[in-house]
């Protein structure tokens, strides 16, 4: 048997309970959750997003488990991951909803998903479209805290243009009058391509955990392990450090599928 610590409502008053489950041999010890409500402060949904304010809050509610001590290879029970998040992405009924494959921190794909974001919102009118983001490869290094970027080195994973993770700040555009959407250094401009700038707008990042067992793996063979810690334990921090209001999923491509099964569009 196994305890887990969970952690659900708002930020600043929690509620901690305990619970066991049979789990077989998992390779945890205990795993938090704590809510995700900073992504649905300061919303810069559009008017008559009914239905995509109201996935927002909901997922604000769904806990992240962020308190592993280790974590096995291949997740195998919902608990291991953001299943109720997950959850509440796969039964979003609007149609107008696409999953885009991020996998290179080095291309303009923020950009990609803003624009897509600007044309079904304000082109074809579609305010409640939802943007996913599956994130794996080299663009899951924008989803850790700017603690692991220092701790294991990752911009020599990142590449040149990446001395910190600059992908988790919002910018100065943010600050723009959001019903201005037609302002070229606004929140919905070039300007402001940020993650948490799209989780404001209703973006879901989601993070695999399949990315995160490679890259710890990859840093243990570049002898970048300050702590000496065995390969589940450096993959269980680096999801502990994931930024808030992130989903964790099992594995990208088998997530990709799930998403496609329920209307999701493939981008």
């Amino acid at each position: 048997m196994t305890s887990m610590k969970i952690i659900t409502g708002r930020r600043g008053a929690l509620t901690t309970f305990a619970f066991t489950m049979a789990t077989g041999a998992i390779g945890l010890a205990s795993a938090g959750a704590k809510p995700a409500a900073a992504a649905v402060e300061s919303a810069l949904t559009p008017p008559g997003a009914t239905h995509l304010d109201a996935l927002k809050k909901r997922l604000a509610q769904a806990p992240r488990r962020r308190d592993f001590k280790t974590v096995p290879m291949i997740l195998s029970h919902p608990e291991q991951w953001d299943h109720e998040a997950l959850t509440e992405v796969l039964s979003y009924r609007p149609e107008a909803k696409q999953a885009w494959d991020g996998i290179n921190i080095g291309i303009p794909w923020l950009s990609l998903i803003r624009n897509t974001l600007n044309t079904q919102i304000w082109s074809f009118k579609h305010p409640d479209f939802l943007a996913v983001s599956v994130t794996h490869g080299t663009a899951h290094l924008a989803l850790y805290d700017q603690a692991m970027w220092d701790k294991y080195q990752l911009a020599r994973l990142a590449g040149e243009k990446f001395k910190t993770n600059t992908l988790i700040i919002e910018q100065k555009a943010a600050a723009a009058d959001p019903m201005d959407y037609e302002d070229p250094a606004g929140a919905f401009s070039a300007e402001d391509n940020s993650i948490p700038a799209l989780m404001r707008r209703g973006v879901v990042f989601m993070c695999c955990h399949n990315a995160i067992w490679e890259q710890a793996a990859a840093l243990i063979i570049a002898d970048v392990n300050p702590d000496r810690i065995a390969h589940a334990a450096l993959a269980a921090e680096l999801t502990n450090h994931l930024m808030d209001g992130v989903v964790l999923i099992p594995g990208a491509g088998g997530t990709m599928l799930e998403l496609q099964q329920v209307g999701f569009h493939y981008a």
